[in-house]
């Protein structure tokens, strides 16, 4: 007979897996430290549908303010920023409400058919943004977008659902590589495809592209998103625990994704999810969402200000970039984030504990936004005001400094990251991951609504009034960038070492 004390044994499988999962979990962690196997089907397939969102969300980046414009909403350039800044707002807050509805019922209906669903409706979305010809109809189609693309959530999940702890080096910088990806493509096609008439007339030379000059970059983005439905539709499968295929030999299946993404046996209820009361009351959980918030408030306020900041004269203390300058900046920008990924993150997530580097990357904000200013300085110095253009010395000294700018951004950016692998590591139960991404992402959205149009407005605001030489903002952005590391200290003080 075999020992009763023998982990093989199955009884001893069954009578432990229901009561002590995470301890099994634990205990698998320590005695395997193995890798677990990359489920390469699935990550391809949640890699695929993940890049219509930033694509989509990022080629309106270089002609929005130049949209804003040609709706002749006002006669002073500088008041530009207000309204595209009320355009992404728009989106944040329907983002925002929609969060939680996707993940309750992705909870009921499945992870693929929310994900596809949203998907599709962003495609149409972006379709209405490029014919609209109003400032109501831009503010509709934004709004509409932004109720689809609340599922990111969603999204977070699955891949917290088909990794552990052994293969998440790999697995999160792989996925983190796909907004960056997206950040290249999304602003090249907003920057190159944009006035088709005048750019290409040879080709679109109908006048339907003369009275839609931004139609066509949302068709491609639309068209991209829609193949992203199709090859979705084909290869994604369903991460749901619920939705699979249950399992009722042994609680750890040999077939199974990974250790998140095991059945349980029949008869045995799964793991009840703590509620959103209960989730806060942790001080790690509750850190994670305020510093969340900081990190989604700074992100995305310098995502819209440098935009504006390129598009409005020197005089006014811009660059006065032209679209295509802004889309090669914003694809450069991409391409620092990924080769952030692709060459340093997985080697940093190897090395040194997650809540150290995300306080350091959350550092980085005030000096990214000091610099901004500094730009300024340097292109009025070198501005020849007879040809309104920049001497070779200048703009050299100009495009190595926002280099470095972005640069600091993307850094900064990891939080993003960190942030996810942060709330999977430190998340009570398995059960409650959805809940808890669902918590941290709403925070993050919170900050998003009103972001972009607090901070255009503030811009606006310090060149009208000419606030400390027009650059109160940045003075106001440094400081709270400051106050935000100090939030983000916390998490260093209840996080779990994710380093031995």
């Amino acid at each position: 007979m075999p020992s009763a004390n023998s982990p093989n044994d199955p009884a001893v499988l069954d009578e432990t897996c229901p009561l002590l999962r995470n301890h099994t979990l634990e205990l698998q962690r320590t005695e395997n430290p193995d890798p677990t196997p990359l489920p390469k089907g699935q990550l391809t397939a949640l890699c695929i549908v993940r890049l219509v969102d930033p694509i989509a969300f990022t080629q309106l980046f270089p002609y929005v303010n130049e949209f804003m414009n040609d709706l002749h909403l006002t006669d002073d350039p500088s008041r530009i920023g207000f309204y595209s800044g009320l355009v992404e707002s728009t989106f944040a807050v329907a983002q925002l409400t929609s969060i939680y509805q996707w993940a309750r019922l992705s909870d009921i209906v499945g992870r693929r058919p929310v994900i596809l669903v949203g998907i599709l409706g962003l495609a149409a979305t972006t379709l209405m943004f490029g014919l609209a010809k109003s400032l109501a109809a831009v503010l509709v189609a934004r709004c509409i977008g932004g109720l689809f693309s609340g599922n990111v959530a969603v999204i977070h999940s699955v891949l917290g659902e088909i990794t552990d702890s052994t293969n998440q080096a790999i697995a999160f910088p792989i996925y983190g590589l796909i907004w960056p990806l997206g950040s290249i493509i999304g602003p090249l096609i907003g920057g190159s495809f944009s006035h088709p008439a005048s750019k290409y007339p040879e080709v679109f030379h109908h006048e339907f592209w003369k009275d839609y000059p931004y139609f066509l970059p949302c068709l491609i983005a639309a068209t991209i998103a829609i193949i992203g439905v199709l090859l979705g539709y084909a290869f994604f499968e369903e991460t749901l625990p619920s939705k699979r295929k249950q399992s009722n030999e042994k609680c750890l299946s040999p077939a199974s994704d990974s250790p998140q993404s095991m059945d349980l046996p029949a008869g045995l209820a799964p793991e009840k999810p703590m509620g959103m009361r209960q989730l806060l009351t942790l001080p790690i959980m509750s850190a994670l969402s305020m510093s969340g918030f900081a990190l989604s408030f700074l992100a995305t306020s310098f995502d819209a200000v440098f935009v504006l900041f390129c598009y409005s004269p020197v005089q006014s203390g811009g660059l006065a970039f032209s679209a295509s300058q802004i889309g090669y900046s914003l694809a450069a920008a991409g391409a620092i984030a990924a080769s952030l990924q692709v060459f340093i993150m997985s080697y940093l997530l190897r090395t040194f504990d997650c809540a150290m580097m995300y306080n350091f990357c959350m550092g980085l904000w005030p000096y990214t936004y000091i610099a901004l200013p500094i730009l300024n300085a340097i292109a009025r110095s070198g501005l020849d005001k007879e040809t309104g253009k920049f001497d070779v010395s200048t703009t050299a000294m100009l495009w190595t400094g926002i280099a470095m700018v972005l640069t600091l951004s993307k850094t900064a950016t990891l939080c993003y990251s960190l942030s996810m692998i942060l709330t999977k590591e430190n998340v009570p139960t398995l059960a409650s991951l959805g809940q808890a991404n669902g918590i941290v992402q709403f925070a993050m959205c919170l900050s998003r609504s009103f972001a972009p149009f607090l901070v255009s407005s503030l811009f606006a605001l310090s060149i009208d009034s000419n606030l400390l030489g027009g650059h109160l903002w940045a003075v106001i952005m440094v400081l709270v960038a400051y106050l935000s590391t100090t939030i983000s200290r916390k998490i260093s003080l209840h996080s779990k070492k994710t380093i031995p």
